[in-house]
């Protein structure tokens, strides 16, 4: 059936990780789309949106297969928490902030 689909209709209907997996012809191990399914498919995400796309559904799908293995190859690799695709692993690392001495008042009730 989704032989029979264009690919952006059966993009629209490719729902899990391996489902783009199987769609797109990509041998894995199921043991590592187990773990990281949300991260491939956010890291595939992230890759297609810095991809120029052609118009040509062949040179497409082509560039779908490729930065699919990759996003895939990337937790092969490596694992989720070195990759950090997702901001929460973001949010125990040092964060700046910038308080001018200006804005630095003391409550003289407390201060007492």
């Amino acid at each position: 059936m989704m032989d029979e689909l264009t690919l952006d209709e059966a993009m629209e209907e490719l729902v899990s990780a391996e489902d783009f997996l199987n769609y797109f012809g990509i041998e894995y191990d199921l043991s590592v789309v187990h773990v990281n399914r949300l991260h491939i498919l956010q890291r595939y995400h992230d890759y297609l949106g810095k991809a120029a796309l052609p118009e040509p559904e062949d040179e497409r799908r082509v560039i779908y297969t490729t930065l699919l293995t990759q996003a895939y190859q990337d937790f092969v690799k490596s694992d989720a928490l070195t990759e950090k695709v997702f901001k929460v692993f973001h949010m125990h690392e040092p964060q700046v902030k910038f308080v001018p001495i200006s804005s630095i008042t003391v409550n003289k009730k407390d201060a007492a």
